[in-house]
């Protein structure tokens, strides 16, 4: 049997050990508890490379899937594959796609691929000056990697001023936010298309729909996400075909023209606007929450299509009609400062699929050990139907300060 090693610990690794498990021997490294039933959990963590190498050499695993960013952006593919493992995913260079925003829409402005106009700077002062010259509201994102919370959209110019400051002076962000690119703010409906390349090859996955903003109605803090669905219905077959030709395909041959050719999930965000869909933001990795709710859907064996793409054959996707919804639990006071070690409580749940986000064993108990700590997602033949499903049995988990959305699937949010 084949063997496979997922590197990460969220709800998306938990997502992908469920799918692999159907036709592989999955090991997850560090994994989580939630993981358990599908995957030997191997206690590493996932930027020690060398640990990772050794361990993938000395049980012959076939395929290594990485899925966060640090990893990628860190170099880790470049270090496996030195050493002749098969690993999937793109290699540092490639990885900046996402670890770099400035990199991003330099990339977009030279090859003509849709996106909103934008400056970078690491100076206020210039920042401002820029920004009173254009109409509210103002789009400011960390340059750097910032665990998806990286992205301010300031109403007016005191806001500006003050996001502003909190990267470029007070390093809210860390290094992420040594430099800040300022955009356009668009209109529309924001979605995400992922696909998975090879070079000028292009497989697009089908659509799916993340909230990012902490509270109802898109309001609040941007989170790492709130909550998704598949497919997405108000996105146009028209506006597909559009994606795929001006952005995904453009895209993957612009990174072979560079000099970096990306291998691995390449994450469109995209908003459907009056022009046609524009990128928000390029990842180098399958989405998440986004992923507990796409690969429920995908029929086609993920080893077998992994393969396939890496060897260069042609593969086709077999999807399920079906939808799937999730929506994200989240400890109090997140995307800020929030507690752990918080007891969790789960009921007798039916017919939904609980996946660990952030999640840990203290004396014997499951207890929350992060800002996303699980994601109740249903399967069903409506939007509407997995919907009352899921909210009918998030009603039997509770822990001290559990926050979710309640919005998830509303079709009128954008």
């Amino acid at each position: 049997m084949n063997k496979v090693l997922i590197i990460g610990h969220g709800g998306r690794e938990h997502a992908l050990a469920l799918k692999f498990s159907e036709t592989c021997k999955v090991y997850a490294a560090p994994g989580n508890i939630g993981m358990k039933d599908v995957a030997t959990l191997v206690d590493i963590d996932e930027n020690n490379f060398s640990e990772l190498i050794s361990f993938a050499r000395k049980e012959s695993i076939s395929l290594t899937f990485v899925g966060p960013e640090v990893p990628l952006v860190n170099g880790i593919v470049d270090e496996f594959e030195k050493e002749g493992l098969t690993i999937f995913g793109p290699n540092k260079k490639a990885a900046q796609i996402e670890g770099s925003k400035d990199f991003a829409k330099k990339l977009m402005q030279k090859y003509d691929i849709p996106t909103s106009a934008h400056e970078t700077f690491t100076e206020v002062n210039k920042a401002m000056d820029y920004i009173k010259n254009k109409p509210a509201p103002y789009v400011l994102k960390a340059d750097g990697l910032a665990a998806g919370k990286g992205v301010v959209i300031a109403k007016n110019l005191s806001e500006a001023e003050i996001a502003l400051k909190d990267m470029l002076k007070q390093n809210k962000f860390g290094e992420a936010g040594a430099k800040v690119v300022i955009e356009d703010f668009l209109e529309g409906i924001e979605f995400s298309f992922m696909a998975l390349v090879n070079g000028e090859k292009v497989y697009p996955l089908e659509l799916a729909k993340d909230h990012k903003p902490a509270y109802d109605n898109d309001e609040g803090p941007n989170t790492g996400g709130m909550g998704a669905y598949s497919p997405v219905p108000q996105i146009s077959e028209k506006t597909v075909k559009i994606a795929i030709a001006e952005i995904l395909q453009k895209t993957a041959n612009a990174m072979v023209k560079e000099g970096c050719p990306f291998k691995g999930i390449l994450y469109a965000g995209l908003i459907d606007t009056k022009e046609g869909p524009k990128v928000i933001e390029f990842n180098a990795r399958f989405g998440d929450p986004e992923t507990e709710v796409l690969l429920p859907r995908l029929e086609s064996d993920l080893f077998g299509i992994i393969n396939k793409i890496s060897s260069g054959e042609e593969v086709m996707l077999s999807w399920s009609s079906e939808v799937t919804l999730g929506v994200v639990l989240a400890s109090g006071g997140y995307p800020d400062k929030y507690e752990t070690g918080i007891p969790i409580e789960i009921g007798n749940v039916e017919g939904v699929t609980i996946y660990h986000c952030g999640t840990s064993v203290h004396d014997d108990s499951l207890v929350a050990a992060g800002g996303r700590v699980l994601l109740v997602a249903a399967k069903e033949d409506s939007l509407e139907k997995a919907r009352e499903k899921v909210y009918a049995e998030i009603k039997k988990i509770d822990f001290e300060g559990i926050h979710y959305r309640r919005d998830i699937g509303n079709l009128e949010v954008k």
